[in-house]
């Protein structure tokens, strides 16, 4: 199973629309099961004092988390650049993942691929690496060719949807992953 994942949870986001590409994508070309999680989703008990603590965890975090983490073999991760990073919120997304479940949610040979967007000219290659290294802590492995998308503002048409040229290089990412 891969799972497609909105690394924010900005409403109405641009990194939402590249990730619901992708996910069509993914269900042109897949043979196996695609689901499609956004951070936008997440429950807004999510973090409290208490989230470390396994007893005190979100029950909806917990049924997104087997739903979306624990299942899923392959994480396909669409991440804005905010403050020159990934955002904050993807982060606390995996810490709080890292309570129950730890080893089923993120060991066991899972892999990810990721794409960057970002309004400005490096497509959130800093934030890239940066997860990189997490989800390389994690025990994930990381495919090696990230997808840049820069200048997004620029890259979508009137209609929102991406540009021919995002969409084939978004559709060319899928494929690697597929193969990955």
């Amino acid at each position: 199973m891969i799972v497609v994942i909105s690394g924010t949870n900005r409403p109405n986001s641009k990194t939402r629309i590249v990730a619901e590409a992708a996910f069509a994508h993914f269900q042109e070309k897949a043979e196996e099961e695609v689901r499609f999680f956004s951070l936008e989703d997440l429950p807004d008990d999510i973090l409290h004092i208490d989230m470390y603590d396994p007893e005190q965890q979100s029950l909806a975090l917990r049924a997104i988390q087997e739903q979306y983490l624990i299942a899923p073999k392959k994480l396909f991760i669409v991440s804005p650049e905010y403050n020159g990073s990934y955002p904050g919120v993807l982060k606390l997304f995996l810490d709080a993942c890292s309570i129950y479940a730890y080893k089923e949610s993120f060991q066991g040979g899972k892999k990810a691929a990721l794409v960057g967007v970002a309004a400005g000219r490096a497509g959130n290659l800093r934030g890239m690496e940066h997860l990189t290294g997490v989800l390389n802590y994690l025990q994930i492995t990381v495919m090696p060719q990230q997808l840049p998308i820069s200048g997004i503002g620029g890259q979508l048409e009137e209609s929102g949807q991406l540009l021919a040229a995002s969409q084939n290089a978004l559709e060319e990412q899928v494929e690697r992953f597929l193969a990955f």
